[in-house]
């Protein structure tokens, strides 16, 4: 008795086809392509999720950097006069503060400010 794979192949085509929904002309439409594409789409996501925490930080240190020179310190001194008087905020925290809570952002750069001394 012979085997049918009608089965199997519409499934495993009908799952790379589904995922390319909303990809351009045969890259939706053929199968081939549309695995190609969709497998090429997962790599780029991979390493989107990977440069996204790479990205955030950069934002923030800019941020930080922006807050502190308005307080007369560069991001290198205000981070290691956080670290001199034992304040351990994160980047993404500090970010918020410099951006939504200016005065409170200058007070732990004069925290820090005061730490170098």
């Amino acid at each position: 008795m012979r085997v049918k794979r009608g089965l199997a192949g519409h499934r495993r085509h009908k799952k790379y086809l589904s995922a390319a929904k909303g990809f351009r002309g045969g890259r939706s439409r053929l199968y081939r392509t549309a695995r190609e594409a969709v497998e090429r789409s997962m790599q780029y996501a991979y390493e989107g999720r990977k440069n996204r925490k790479r990205d955030f930080r950069a934002l923030w240190i800019l941020r930080i950097n922006a807050g502190a020179r308005l307080s007369g310190l560069s991001y290198s001194r205000m981070m290691h006069g956080l670290k001199l008087a034992g304040i351990a905020l994160n980047r993404k925290t500090l970010a918020d503060m410099a951006v939504y809570c200016k005065e409170d952002f200058a007070h732990v750069a004069g925290l820090a400010k005061a730490a170098l001394k």
